[in-house]
């Protein structure tokens, strides 16, 4: 029974909380967004190793095969693409990469006004 007197202070606690919880973040700093860039840019990196790894052991594995099924015929598959180390180069601002054109910063001229009929 002792534990049903603590349900109102367990809602009030939940409800002060739950704005805290709600609270908006500031905007990531420039330098938090070029290492978010480089992080994501190593993971792809990583994914592209880890598919050139798996494809050599499956080359391993088929050479294994044949030479141990030796009526089979190989079957013709690509090459295994090394990724080579990683290097990532940072991308210039979007802002300074791509000037402003002068004409879309003019104003449109005025249309003609339509002629009164009497």
């Amino acid at each position: 029974m002792s534990q049903l007197k603590n349900i109102p202070l367990m809602l009030v606690v939940c409800a002060l909380s739950s704005g805290v919880a709600l609270a908006k973040l500031a905007p990531p700093s420039d330098e938090a967004k070029a290492k978010a860039e480089e992080g994501k840019a190593k993971a792809a990196h990583g994914d592209k190793v880890a598919a050139f790894q798996l494809c050599n052991s499956m080359d391993k594995v088929a050479q294994r095969h044949l030479k141990e099924n030796k009526g089979r015929k190989p079957v013709e598959t690509p090459k295994c693409q090394d990724p080579g180390p990683f290097q990532y180069v940072a991308a210039a601002p979007a802002a300074a990469a791509v000037p402003a054109p002068a004409a879309a910063a003019a104003p449109a001229a005025p249309a003609p006004a339509a002629a009164k009929t009497k």
